[in-house]
């Protein structure tokens, strides 16, 4: 298998995976993702689905990334706009039904487990990030001085906020995606999606 197709597999597998957290992580009921949580505020104000306006403010910060750094864009980012937000619609509500506590907190952490992996992935294959997740890269590009896991948690803590703000699910789910994602996000790529490449 050549590199190139070694990394289409992992983005397009990144993608679905990331589609399939945010689905998990809604089941939970304990606390969105930062990216969901603002997501899903948005929508409350215009009284809107999740899966529409996913569309919407990804294309929105789509023509941001594509005047601050376009580099960042590419076959993982329209993957990524198009299938996350029917993915993501296809997990929730029902993918386990009634669940116990228990089963909730096996949820949460099965969920914020694959979105870090699905971020490992398609950020070692370089074919493209997510519109949302270029923003902390771009930021650290030009911020040098603090490493990329703080500005995640910078625009990761700004969505929450806003999430809060207007409705949206914020528990410990969130705070963790908020706060650990980077560090997470670094073990896979050291542990499983870099030597993949290999």
């Amino acid at each position: 298998m050549t590199r190139l197709t070694k990394k289409r597999i992992m983005a397009i597998s990144g993608t679905t995976l990331c589609g399939c957290s945010v689905g998990i992580l809604q089941d939970s009921s304990l606390g969105l993702d930062p990216f969901s949580c603002f997501v899903t505020g948005i929508a409350n104000i215009f009284g809107s689905s999740y899966g529409t306006f996913y569309l919407i403010v990804t294309s929105i910060l789509l023509l941001v990334v594509i005047f601050l750094k376009r580099s960042y864009l590419g076959y993982t980012t329209l993957a990524n706009l198009l299938l996350t937000g029917i993915i993501a619609l296809a997990f929730l509500n029902g993918f386990v039904k009634a669940p116990t506590y228990l089963i909730r907190i096996i949820l949460l952490l099965s969920g914020v487990g694959l979105m870090c992996l699905a971020a490992s992935l398609y950020f070692t294959a370089a074919l493209g990030v997510s519109a949302y997740d270029a923003i902390a890269l771009i930021s650290a590009d030009k911020y040098r001085a603090l490493p990329f896991k703080y500005h995640r948690v910078i625009t990761d803590g700004f969505c929450v906020t806003i999430g809060l703000i207007f409705g949206a699910t914020v528990g410990i789910g969130t705070l963790i995606t908020a706060f650990f994602m980077g560090p997470m996000i670094q073990w896979f790529n050291n542990h499983i999606s870099e030597p993949l490449l290999r």
